[in-house]
Parts: C-alpha cells; sequence; structure tokens
C-alpha cells in the first residue's frame, strides 16, 4: 500500500477538521485550575487550566471576554466552556473558551495567601526590614539558573546600562522540587563572602506550579535575614511570589531587576561631575580660608616677631649708646675741667714758679724743707733747687753756703 506523504500544515489542518468535527471536543465543559494567566493589550485573554495531573492552553477572544462578570485570577477554579482545537500555525492543541463559570480558589492559590498572611503578621514584610539599594553598586549577586532566560536578560541589560559594575552569578535550580534550597545556598554564599553589594534573586515566568519555589518559607526567612539588599525579580510583572513581598525591592521582570540595580553609565559620570565640582568648590574655599588664616597669622608674627623685637632693641641699643655717649663725654668734659681746675691750681702752687721768681728751695741731705733759721744751727749738707736745676751745698755756722 503506498502511503502519502503530506506537508506539515496539511497533518495540522487534518487533525484540526477532526477535532472541530468531534461532537464532545466542539461542545466542552472543562473544570481547572487558572495558571499562568495574561490579559494581553489586543483585549484576548491568555491562561492554562491545569489540575494535578494535567494542563490545556486556553484563549478566549476579546468577543467573549467583554461579557465576563468577573475579572480572572490566578490560582481560581473555573469552568470554562467552548470548544477544543489545534491552532496550525504552531500545531499546539488549546481551548477556545466562550464562557466561564467561577467555581472557587485552588489548593496552591490557597496555600499562597495562607502562608502570605501569616509572614505579614509576623513582619516579613514590614517597611521597617527594608534595607534601602546601593544607587551606585560595584559588584551584583544574581542567583538564578545559568541556562535560563532570565539570566541572560540581566546580563544584556546590565551590560547595556554600564560597564562598570561587575555581575557574579551564583547557579542554582529555580524550578521542581527543593530547587528554593539552591537559591537560600546562594543567598548565603554572598552574605558568607561578603563580595557584593547588592542581589538579584529570581527567574523567568511560568505557572504559579512553576513558580512555587519562590513561595517556600525557608527562602522567605533567608531573605529577610540576609545582611545584603536584595531584589526579587521573579516571572513576568502579573505574577507575585512570597519573595516579592519579603524582599527589599520587587522588580517586576528580572530586566527590570538589572534595570533597578545597575545606574546608567552616565548617571555615574554626571554624579562623578557633581562630586568634582563640589570638591573644587570646598578646596577653593579651604584654600581661600587658609590663605585667610595664614595671613592673620603672619600679620600677628610680625606684630610678635622676634625681628621685631629685635629691631626695636637696635633702637634701644642706639639710644643708649647716645646716652652712654653723651654721659661719658659729658663725664670726660667734667674730668678734664677738674683736670684743668687742678692744673690751675697746681700750677699756682708750683713751687717752681715761685723758684722763677727769684725764690729757692733748700733741703738737708735727707730731703727735710729748711724753712727756718732754727735748722741751720750746725753745719749740715744743703740741696738747693733753683728755677734751672739743683745744685749741692754746704751750711756752716758762721752763716756762709758754700757750694760743693
Amino acid at each position: 500500500m503506498n502511503i502519502k506523504t503530506l506537508t506539515v500544515s496539511e497533518v495540522t489542518n487534518y487533525i484540526k477538521r477532526m477535532l472541530d468535527n468531534d461532537f464532545i471536543l466542539s461542545n466542552l465543559s472543562v473544570k481547572g485550575e487558572i495558571s499562568n494567566l495574561k490579559y494581553h493589550s489586543s483585549g484576548h485573554i491568555y491562561f492554562t487550566l491545569k489540575d494535578s495531573n494535567g494542563k490545556i492552553n486556553c484563549v478566549m477572544f476579546k468577543g467573549n471576554t467583554v461579557l465576563l462578570k468577573f475579572a480572572l485570577e490566578e490560582g481560581m477554579e473555573v469552568i470554562v466552556k467552548g470548544r477544543a482545537s489545534i491552532y496550525p500555525a504552531t500545531g499546539s492543541f488549546q481551548f477556545y473558551c466562550d464562557e466561564i463559570e467561577k467555581q472557587g480558589l485552588g489548593d496552591l492559590f490557597v496555600k499562597f495567601e495562607k502562608l502570605k498572611e501569616k509572614l505579614s503578621a509576623a513582619g516579613y514584610f514590614d517597611e521597617a526590614n527594608k534595607k534601602s539599594l546601593p544607587k551606585y553598586p560595584k559588584r551584583i549577586g544574581i542567583v538564578t539558573s545559568p541556562t535560563g532566560a532570565a539570566i541572560k536578560d540581566i546580563i544584556n541589560v546590565s551590560t547595556r546600562r554600564s560597564t562598570l559594575v561587575d555581575l557574579v552569578l551564583y547557579p542554582a535550580k529555580v524550578q521542581g522540587i527543593g530547587a528554593y534550597k539552591e537559591i537560600i545556598s546562594g543567598i548565603n554564599y554572598f552574605n558568607k563572602k561578603k563580595s557584593v553589594d547588592i542581589m538579584i534573586v529570581g527567574r523567568g515566568g511560568g505557572s504559579i506550579e512553576e513558580l512555587w519555589n519562590f513561595n517556600e518559607e525557608e527562602l522567605a526567612k533567608a531573605i529577610l535575614n540576609s545582611k545584603i539588599p536584595i531584589i526579587s525579580a521573579v516571572g513576568h510583572e502579573i505574577d507575585f511570589t512570597i519573595s516579592d513581598f519579603v524582599a527589599d525591592f520587587r522588580a517586576a521582570t528580572p530586566s527590570q531587576g538589572a534595570e533597578i540595580a545597575v545606574p546608567l553609565s552616565s548617571d555615574i559620570e554626571a554624579k562623578l561631575y557633581d562630586i568634582s565640582r563640589i570638591l573644587d568648590k570646598k578646596i577653593d574655599s579651604k584654600l581661600k580660608l587658609c590663605k585667610n588664616d595664614l595671613a592673620g597669622a603672619e600679620r600677628i608674627l610680625k606684630i610678635h616677631s622676634p625681628m621685631a623685637k629685635i629691631s626695636n632693641s637696635y633702637l634701644e641699643v642706639d639710644k643708649l649708646k647716645d646716652r652712654l655717649n653723651f654721659a661719658i663725654r659729658t663725664k670726660l668734659k667734667i674730668e678734664k675741667d677738674q683736670i684743668v681746675n687742678f692744673n690751675n691750681l697746681l700750677s699756682a702752687h708750683n713751687p717752681i714758679k715761685v723758684i722763677s721768681k727769684g725764690y729757692a728751695i733748700i733741703e738737708d741731705n735727707e730731703n727735710n724743707l729748711i724753712t727756718s733759721k732754727e735748722q741751720l744751727k750746725k753745719t749740715i749738707d744743703l740741696n738747693i733747687s733753683l728755677k734751672d736745676g739743683k745744685v749741692d751745698g754746704k751750711f756752716i755756722p758762721s752763716g756762709h753756703v758754700y757750694k760743693k
């Protein structure tokens, strides 16, 4: 038997016709829990309908969404009515919803709300526990999967914003049983090493089951106790996890987490310019103040300068010298005048002058002055001083004096 070879589109269109013509699949009601919910800007609603053993991709077009009387939420249990078919462009099986009835909340969503209420009451979400994010971190620690889209987005955004920030990855599983323990290990590692200024903890989007590791109480406690500020960047904008509420800052996506953590190079340059300008002003002001202080100190030094004192002392010395010279000259003059007076007086009483008038000085041989004739009663040798010299003589009582 010859088997005809079909194209891909022929196969998908054949399957679509089979499903569309199936009575059950073309008029179907399905009960399940909403997950991975997305309201599209076009007005369509996309979500996954799941139970404990399986899931179906669902879409509700804008024409039917306007008839909804309530907003769909993650974890909500609903009954959807419509038809199951295949989307030929991708070959994926999906459910086209015409009506949706609300039934309640799913087990995971209820568990999420209970844990959220418990941790909120324990103060895990208090603003007082939030740490400030550094404006200009040097190193950023990232705890996520090394192969996921999240790390790629973070690297792309970070390198585009700045090349001055180092990124350090702690590879961790972010999905599957016990994955939260590896995330906790990453948080503890960076806190022990103290090698980063801030951490980004997160992953890309997914269903509530896929994101559940970020709803574990042990992870919430590790985030709360971290000494390093943490940005929670889990899923898409509509996804919320417990880690978002506990973290110091919640980013809607990993890309936004990088935008929050990494400053723009232009902002850093502007900040450095402002700091440089402020420093220049402060330095100029300080220099002017120091110059003024120095000038004041110089004035005070000049006033109290030893040189000024020495100069003043020179003047005092000169004055004292002048006074001393004057005193000496006065004293010398007085003494000279006295000497002149004494000399005049001596001259007046000088016996030589008397001798020059015809008088003589007679002395015996013992230099005794002969002033009376009573001294001439015996023969004695005489020394007679005249105006032009001395002569020796001898006195004889007969009244004669003989020259020797």
